[in-house]
């Protein structure tokens, strides 16, 4: 299944991508999806659904993040060694960890505002996990079962924020609209194998990211078992797993993010997103 959620801030109704690509609402039979959706339970009872008696939504307008009530955003950094070698890293020997707000996710197509004297705003195209069931210490060869489905999502940061300023990452990643998630949340039994997904992003018309999940340093299911051992997952939890090269901070030169770029990107199977980039202003924040 492909479930999305759509209009405008507080006012988002849940629906679901049919065979043909119609968006199909879904109000009549949840009020929204949310955690409790994304369990085997309730990812079963709307299996049972008829698609097709479900009504067409023809313009479903600005597309909101998949599901509401998220709570961790857990990111994982240099998650592909050629990404780590674009950015003079080395690649980790276990899974580096860090966190974004989850007030910083936005829908696929919402605007990118940059925060206030941003000078090194970037991008990252990464596969998005979510939880579907609480894990708690789960093996690698058990972990795929707690995931309820794949999307995509895109890790902006403020570089000079994140590793310029001291400290831990975080203050580059969490700032309001460095999250944009979707446009669907893909179960996985749709997905199949997620370390074979292909993942691009260009910067207005002009290819940029180009990458593949098999060459993850460390796959879905080792970061899921990896993750539990230090904090419980739980349904509606995120995990953003890395991103291929093509960064801005790895051209030669540099090229940061700019008032009026336009970012679009995507996985195989899991859909588009389409972004504008503005500069700093308040009355562009959804309150």
């Amino acid at each position: 299944m492909k479930l999305m959620r759509y209009g405008e801030p507080g006012r988002e109704r849940p629906a679901l991508v049919d065979a043909h690509g119609r968006v199909r609402d879904l109000s009549g039979v949840i009020p929204d999806i949310t955690a409790q959706t994304l369990t085997p339970a309730g990812l079963a009872a709307l299996r049972k659904l008829d698609a097709d008696a479900l009504p067409v939504v023809d313009s479903p307008g600005r597309i909101a993040p998949p599901w509401s009530g998220l709570g961790k955003f857990v990111c994982v950094g240099l998650n592909y060694s050629d990404h780590a070698a674009e950015a003079g890293m080395p690649v980790p020997k276990e899974p580096i960890l860090f966190l974004k707000p989850s007030d910083c996710v936005v829908g696929a197509n919402d605007t990118i505002v940059l925060p206030q004297g941003a000078v090194k705003g970037d991008w990252e195209v990464e596969l998005g996990v979510v939880i579907g069931r609480t894990a708690r210490y789960v093996s690698q060869d058990e972990a795929l079962r707690y995931v309820a489905g794949y999307c995509v999502v895109n890790d902006v940061s403020e570089r000079e924020y994140q590793l310029e300023r001291g400290g831990q990452w975080d203050k580059g990643k969490g700032c309001e609209t460095f999250g944009p998630v979707g446009p669907w949340l893909v179960t996985a039994d749709e997905v199949g194998n997620p370390q074979a997904l292909d993942l691009w992003l260009d910067l207005n018309g002009e290819p940029r990211q180009r990458g593949n999940t098999r060459t993850m340093v460390f796959g879905v299911a080792e970061l899921v078992s990896y993750i539990s051992r230090f904090m419980t997952l739980r349904p509606g939890d995120l995990l953003s797993t890395g991103t291929p090269p093509g960064v801005g901070m790895g051209a030669k030169p540099p090229r940061f993010l700019r008032d009026g770029d336009e970012l679009r990107l995507g996985i195989t199977g899991l859909g588009e997103q389409h972004q504008r980039v503005r500069a700093w202003d308040a009355a562009l924040l959804r309150d």
